[in-house]
């Protein structure tokens, strides 16, 4: 072969090298990646999974209740004193402070002179020991050892009734502020809100004993006894507002918390939380609370009901069919879709009717175009009609929650939906989640900037080497 043949055959292989090499490029930049868009897997899951219809209820600690009569006081009567008059009769209804009976004033008076008068007695004997006191010494000085001894032992015994004396003065006064205080005050008041029952008269007292001369109800016939644990405590406080539901039906009744009892009742049985232990360190104590239903309609003396904390549940919206958080719906001028399988296993836009919007829970009602057997993909940038839909994550070739997507609506929405505007698409960049970031390793944060970025590098080099084949082939044209 002689020396030109030998040059035009390296021409001509270096044509057809270079002529493959720019051909495969386009290849490869068409079908993406170096594959084709069938070949690259999507992770979809089912519709059923993500509806948020299925499970939808606000979180509620439900605590165990039972209907019991209203708080009873028992008004008790000082039986020291001589009561005066009742004030109150059966059935009476009465406010906190008002007066239910008064006692003699006069009786009280007079044990009060005498209190005082005997205060007075003490004291002139103190004063009268203490003469004779002043007198024994005296007279001690001038006596023989012997007579010393005696004069010695009539002093202490003076000076041992006077500090007996002192002391009886101290407590005499105690009673006297007292009864200064029971002239002023001479009446016993309502302890709370309610109705007067089983009044006695004096003369019943006396026959029957004791002290109670009266009883105290609250309005109404029942409340509701509710029962916490130390350890869900801060769900309750007085003046919350709760919801009564019955445990034989659909019944609810609203009320409020009246009261809260801090002092911890007796376990019945085992503690939950003693896990079988009978270790007092390893249990938690109970207490009770008090609520006051709106009204009594349906409930029974005995009636146990669960009572829940109203966080508006009766105000949330009624989820039926499906649900989808507004994140998977993507738009597509002024219609919304989703990314789904089709019945070949494909990627697809699937076109839905938007209808409800929970604004608070940030998801959607699909009224029509998805079933709950469907299966459906997150939106990413990088999605395409036709690659390979896939239950697999390991299997995935785009990235099952790639955040990386831009609102690209033109503001021109109907039926309610101007607020779900993400199509998925990249054409004004892409806002970096520094949150995400924070919590990834350098690597991941490498292969998302490279996801990002490396679409327009691949472009920019792509441009490098079709200069460069244009040049190669001037060159071999030359």
């Amino acid at each position: 072969m002689t020396t030109k043949k030998r040059i035009c055959t390296v021409i001509i292989v270096l044509v057809i090298v270079c002529t493959v090499c720019v051909g495969g490029f386009f290849v490869w930049k068409k079908t993406g990646k170096g594959g084709s868009k069938s070949s690259q897997k999507v992770y979809v899951q089912k519709v059923s999974s993500l509806n948020t219809a299925s499970d939808f209820k606000l979180s509620n600690r439900s605590f165990l209740g039972v209907v019991e009569a209203q708080e009873s006081v028992d008004v008790k009567y000082d039986s020291s004193k001589t009561v005066a008059e009742i004030l109150v009769k059966n059935g009476d209804s009465v406010k906190k402070g008002d007066k239910l009976l008064t006692y003699d004033v006069e009786a009280i008076n007079l044990q009060l002179e005498q209190a005082k008068l005997e205060v007075e007695r003490l004291q002139n004997e103190i004063a009268s020991n203490k003469s004779q006191i002043a007198e024994l010494e005296k007279e001690k000085k001038n006596a023989d050892q012997d007579a010393a001894v005696s004069y010695t032992t009539q002093i202490l015994s003076l000076q041992s009734d006077n500090a007996k004396n002192e002391y009886d003065i101290k407590a005499k006064n105690v009673e006297i502020k007292k009864l200064e205080a029971s002239t002023k005050n001479a009446y016993v008041t309502a302890s709370i809100d309610g109705t007067v029952k089983n009044v006695k008269t004096v003369d019943k007292l006396q026959q029957d004993g004791g002290d109670v001369i009266m009883q105290i109800t609250e309005e109404g016939d029942y409340r509701i006894k509710g029962r916490f644990n130390e350890q869900n405590s801060k769900d309750i406080m007085q003046g919350a507002s709760v919801i009564v539901k019955s445990r034989l039906d659909d019944s609810t009744w609203k009320g409020e918390i009246t009261s809260v009892d801090t002092s911890p009742q007796k376990n019945s049985g085992d503690d939950i939380y003693s896990f079988g232990s009978s270790d007092e360190m390893s249990q938690s104590s109970n207490y009770a609370f008090y609520v006051k239903p709106e009204n009594f309609d349906g409930l029974m003396l005995g009636q146990h009901v669960l009572i829940e904390i109203d966080n508006g549940q009766d105000t949330s919206i009624n989820k039926t069919g499906i649900w989808l958080y507004s994140d998977f719906i993507c738009k597509d001028g002024k219609k919304n879709y989703v990314w789904a399988k089709d019945k070949d296993g494909k990627i697809e836009k699937r076109y839905v009717e938007i209808g409800q919007k929970d604004e608070d829970n940030g998801d959607c009602e699909i009224k029509s175009g998805l079933e709950k057997g469907d299966y459906i993909a997150y939106p990413d940038k990088s999605i395409e009609e036709g690659m390979t839909a896939t239950t697999n994550e390991a299997d995935v070739s785009v990235p099952p929650n790639d955040l990386g997507t831009d609102d690209n609506s033109d503001g021109d929405t109907e039926g309610g939906d101007e607020d779900i505007a993400f199509d998925g698409s990249d054409e004004d960049g892409m806002a970096i989640d520094e949150d995400m970031l924070a919590s990834m390793t350098d690597e991941e944060i490498e292969e998302y900037f490279n996801k990002l970025y490396g679409e327009e590098e691949n472009a920019e080099n792509a441009d490098g080497e079709n200069a460069d084949a244009a040049d190669a082939d001037a060159a071999f044209a030359e």
